[in-house]
C-alpha cells in the first residue's frame, strides 16, 4: 500500500512542494525490489515476520513479509500490528511537549511541583529531578523495576506510588542512565495535567489527529487487528511461538507498549519531519518543539548498544559521518523495531519484526536503503578489531551495583576480563546469572562474548566510564551502573 502525504498548509511540505528541496528529490522508490530484499533478508536471518515503511518523497510505502504466527501460519500483512517496545518512549516525549506547548509545563519543572507524591529513597535528589532530566534519561532512575501495579485505569498512579523505594541508578544529572521508570512518572504526569488516562490521552493527543488507525496500546484493543505473536529461539534457527504474547502490566505503556504498524509509526515520524503538523495541517506540535526534541542533551558513552551518538528528548541521536539523524529501538519478548530518521533527505524506516535475528536483519536491510535513498554510511557492526589491545584490567575490577543488578569484572583462568551480570532483589528471576568474557576494543570499551542467545546474539558493549561526581560506573545496555567495591 501507498499513501500519498499532501501537506500544505503553514509551510507544510508535499510530495509537489518543497520536497524538491530535500535530498531524496528524483530518488525512486523501486517496491517490487525492496519487497524482494525484504523478503530475502527475513528468510536468511530466521524473522518469521516483518513489516517495513519507507517515508520518502512525500510518500508511505508499506511492505510486509512473511507470517504473523509459526503455528498458524497467518501471513503478515501492511494493516498487521506489531508491539513496538521502548519505541514508545517518543510517542511519551511527543505528548510531553505538546503540553509544554500549551503552557501546562516546562523542561525544567521539577516532577514534585506536578507530582508531589513522587520520591525516591534520596529526597535530596526527588526534589532535584526535572522533566527535562526524565526525557533525556539523566534523571537517574532505573529501567529495572518491574512492578505490576494492575489492569486498572490507576495503574500509573500505583506505579509511581511503588517506586517511592526504588534507589536511583545514580545521582539525578551526574550521566545518563536509561531508565524506563522515568516514562512511567511521565505518563502520569500526563494523566495529572489533562486528566485522562494515558492511553486515552495518547489516542486524543496524538493517534486521532494524526490519523493513526492501526495504533493502540491496550490487548484487547489489538485484537481487532491482525496481530504478530512473539517467537523466541537460538540464533541462526527459526524461533518458536513464546509462551505468551506480552507479559509486561498495563503500567509499562508509557516506556513500552504502543502496538502499532510499521506505516502508523512513519506517520508519528512523518509528525516530527514536518515540524509538527498533521496531514490536515493541524499543528500538534510546535516547530521549536519538535527541535527541541531532537537537540542533544548529553552524550552517550555507550554508542553501540542502540547505535547511539547522543540523546535528546525522547529520541536516540545519531551522526552517520557527520549526517544527523534521530530514532529509536525497540523490543518486547522476541518482537524487536527499528526507526531511523534522516531529516535531510526527509526519510524515514520502520522495521517491524516478531523474532528470529532481527539486529541482523535491520542491520543488513538498512544499511542497504540508508545508502540508496539519504546517502547515509552506517557504522560497522560492534566487536573487538583484529589485534585487541593490551589493557590495565587492575581499575577496573570489582562489583558494580543498582536496582536489580549486581555486575561483578574479575579476571579468568586466561589472564583476560571475566564479568557476571547477576539479576537480584525483585529482578532476580528474570534470568540465570550471566558470565562473559571481556576483549579490550579500547582501554575502556570491551566487547563481551557468552551472554547467550536471550541477552545478545552478538558482540554486547561494556563500557566502563565515570559519573560527573567521580564515582567509577560501568554501561552494560545503556543502564550506568556505579562501583561499590
Amino acid at each position: 500500500m501507498t499513501t500519498e502525504l499532501n501537506w500544505t498548509s503553514d509551510g507544510a511540505w508535499s510530495a509537489h512542494s518543497d520536497w524538491g528541496m530535500r535530498d531524496t528529490a528524483g530518488r525512486r522508490f523501486e517496491r517490487e525490489r525492496w519487497q524482494a530484499r525484504l523478503d530475502e533478508l527475513r528468510a536468511a536471518h530466521h524473522v518469521p515476520g516483518a513489516q517495513l515503511a519507507v517515508l520518502v518523497n512525500g510518500q508511505v510505502h508499506e511492505l510486509a513479509s512473511g507470517v504473523l504466527h509459526r503455528g498458524t501460519g497467518v501471513a503478515v500483512t501492511t494493516d498487521s500490528v506489531f508491539l513496538s517496545g521502548s519505541i514508545a518512549k517518543v510517542y511519551t516525549a511527543t505528548l510531553v511537549m505538546r503540553l509544554i506547548d500549551e503552557g501546562k509545563l516546562d523542561l525544567d519543572t521539577r516532577v514534585v511541583d506536578v507530582l508531589p507524591e513522587f520520591a525516591t529513597p534520596d529526597p535530596r535528589a526527588t526534589a532535584q529531578i526535572t522533566v527535562r532530566q526524565l526525557l533525556s534519561h539523566t534523571g537517574g532512575v532505573t529501567n529495572d523495576f518491574n512492578h505490576d501495579s494492575g489492569r486498572g485505569d490507576d495503574c500509573l498512579a500505583k506505579y509511581v506510588q511503588a517506586a517511592g523505594d526504588v534507589p536511583l541508578d545514580c545521582p539525578p544529572g551526574t550521566a545518563i542512565s536509561y531508565g524506563g521508570l522515568g516514562y512511567v512518572v511521565l505518563g502520569r504526569l500526563i494523566e495529572v495535567l489533562t486528566g485522562r488516562v494515558w492511553d486515552q490521552a495518547l489516542k486524543d493527543l496524538l493517534f486521532t489527529p494524526l490519523g493513526l488507525e492501526h495504533s493502540m496500546t491496550l490487548p484487547e484493543e489489538a485484537l481487532r487487528f491482525r496481530v504478530a505473536m512473539s517467537h523466541l529461539g537460538e540464533p541462526g534457527a527459526d524461533p518458536d511461538p513464546a509462551p505468551a504474547w506480552d507479559l509486561m502490566p498495563r503500567s509499562a505503556g508509557p516506556y513500552g507498549r504502543v502496538i502499532t504498524s510499521a506505516g502508523d509509526m512513519a506517520r508519528l515520524a512523518a509528525l516530527h519531519l514536518d515540524g509538527g503538523l498533521a496531514p490536515d495541517g493541524t499543528r500538534v506540535l510546535s516547530a521549536q518543539a519538535v527541535a527541541t526534541m531532537q537537540r542533544r542533551e548529553t552524550d552517550v558513552p555507550d554508542k553501540w548498544t542502540v547505535s547511539a551518538d547522543g540523546w535528546g528528548l525522547g529520541w536516540t541521536l545519531y551522526d552517520w559521518d557527520g549526517v544527523a539523524g534521530y530514532g529509536h529501538d525497540g523490543a518486547a519478548i522476541g518482537q524487536y523495531a527499528y526507526l531511523r530518521v534522516v531529516p535531510h533527505a526527509g526519510l524515514a524506516l520502520v522495521l517491524m519484526t516478531n523474532g528470529g535475528s532481527a539486529r541482523l536483519l535491520y542491520a543488513d536491510l538498512f544499511k542497504q536503503l540508508l545508502a540508496e535513498l539519504a546517502g547515509v554510511t552506517m557504522p560497522a557492526p560492534f566487536g573487538p578489531p583484529a589485534q585487541p589491545p593490551t589493557v590495565d584490567l587492575a581499575p577496573l575490577l570489582g562489583t558494580y551495583r543498582r536496582e536489580g543488578v549486581v555486575i561483578t569484572v574479575g579476571v579468568g583462568a586466561d589472564g583476560g576480563a571475566r564479568m557476571r551480570y547477576e539479576f537480584v532483589d525483585g529482578m532476580k528471576d528474570m534470568s540465570p546469572p550471566l558470565d562473559m568474557d571481556l576483549t579490550p576494543v579500547t582501554e575502556t570499551v570491551f566487547a563481551a562474548t557468552g551472554a547467550g542467545a536471550s541477552f545478545s546474539e552478538d558482540y554486547m558493549p561494556v563500557v566502563f566510564s565515570t559519573l560527573s561526581n567521580g564515582t567509577a560506573c560501568v554501561y552494560v545496555g545503556m543502564r550506568a551502573t556505579p562501583k561499590i567495591g
